[in-house]
């Protein structure tokens, strides 16, 4: 396998805006299943299992749990923003700093599994509550100098917790951890 092979187990990212709006409620399914998927991902795993990278270079299975809420909040916030204001601003942040800092590289992972699974609960709630025209609302994005949609963010982030969760997986069956 390929180290490009072991950073996307599940492919890259591809987002089709003709097809999205029919893939609305997979998206929300699939971001609300996250949290339990992860989970299940790193049951029974040890601390040495844990401090172990997914990929050679990669994070360790410890990094990638406390990615997700990282991750997802600031997600959850974009969503919040873009429904609020016109075309808002966001503040990109640094994820592999973060993930160097000593909640995400020592911390014991229940916290931000548990984090995770409450981020995705309430951020369901928004996300079934958006109305059709409320889709079409976007943020700017300045490390694109761009304008994303929340259609487009919410395949994103259905992917994106796919894609962690995979790492962890996929990582397990080459160990031989289960």
């Amino acid at each position: 396998m390929t180290n490009d092979d072991l950073r996307y187990p599940i492919g890259r990212f591809a987002y089709d805006a003709t097809g999205a709006q029919a893939n609305i409620e997979t998206w929300i399914a699939e971001i609300a299943a996250a949290p339990a998927a992860l989970r299940t991902a790193v049951a029974n795993l040890s601390d040495e299992q844990l401090a172990t990278p997914y990929r050679p270079g990669g994070w360790t299975v410890r990094q990638v749990v406390h990615h997700l809420p990282d991750s997802h909040v600031n997600a959850y916030v974009r969503f919040r923003l873009a429904l609020t204001e016109d075309d808002a601003a966001i503040r990109p942040y640094d994820e592999k700093l973060w993930a160097e800092l000593p909640d995400a590289s020592r911390a014991p992972i229940d916290m931000s599994l548990n984090f995770l699974h409450a981020l995705h609960v309430r951020w369901v709630v928004l996300l079934r509550a958006i109305t059709p025209n409320q889709w079409r609302r976007t943020f700017y994005h300045p490390e694109l100098d761009g304008s994303l949609g929340l259609l487009h963010l919410l395949a994103l982030y259905a992917w994106h917790g796919k894609h962690h969760v995979a790492h962890v997986t996929s990582l397990r069956a080459r160990m031989a951890w289960d």
